[in-house]
């Protein structure tokens, strides 16, 4: 069966510097890369510690007590001036 090669998005050939033309897949712990428009090739070992997600606003965990915090905001109508 094949393995399904995926085109990254905006990504840069080192070699040829053509965008959108880098392919990118996996196979037995070995990640590849490749472009279609020249003969650059890329073989990376994947690591365990990489595949560790990096800590963003996104997914950081809030503190309970910023999330328990509740403050009454009182609007003003400016025609009581």
């Amino acid at each position: 069966m094949a393995v399904p090669k995926r085109f990254i998005a905006g990504a840069i050939c080192p070699r040829c510097a053509a965008m959108d033309r880098i392919r990118a897949w996996e196979q037995h712990g070995v990640r590849y890369r490749d472009c279609v428009a020249c003969d650059f090739f890329e073989q990376l070992p994947i690591e365990e510690s990489a595949a560790d997600e990096l800590e963003t606003r996104v997914n950081r965990v809030r503190d309970e007590q910023a999330s328990n915090d509740v403050q009454t905001v009182r609007i003003l109508d400016p025609k009581d001036r």
